[in-house]
């Protein structure tokens, strides 16, 4: 793990909270996308030494509105930069560490992610976060 590259936060509205992070504290947003993937709009925020990623549900079957309507706004996850996230995740699950999926997928800005199970994060999401650039 190099670093805690961003933390994720869920959010109901982008456009409501978002005001917040670029006027009141005051943080830059660096650019808003879609992951259809995933079924999310997300938001980048740079807050310095991490990023903030807002996450918005597009539609009622995506992961985070089951998120919102269990747990409401708040952090979602938080996420590691890495290096060769395949390496990454073979030594965790040597270690006993049970991974949400076997391979890693396509995220938002075009990073390779794999996430840790909660239950073997002690009850935090934690997500192996690969950047373009960095492969």
């Amino acid at each position: 793990m190099k670093k805690v590259d961003h933390i994720g936060i869920a959010v109901h509205s982008i456009e409501d909270v978002l005001p917040f992070y670029t006027e009141t504290l005051p943080f830059t947003c660096l650019h808003i996308e879609e992951v259809d993937s995933e079924k999310i709009r997300v938001a980048f925020i740079d807050a310095g030494n991490v990023k903030i990623e807002l996450l918005e549900p597009l539609n009622e079957s995506s992961t985070i509105t089951k998120f919102l309507e269990k747990r409401g706004q708040g952090i979602h996850h938080i996420a590691f930069g890495v290096e060769d996230i395949e390496s990454r995740m073979k030594e965790l699950k040597e270690k006993g560490i049970k991974m949400i999926q076997e391979q890693p997928k396509l995220g938002a800005g075009g990073a390779q992610v794999a996430f840790l199970h909660p239950k073997s994060g002690h009850g935090v999401l934690y997500e192996l976060c690969e950047k373009q650039k960095e492969r």
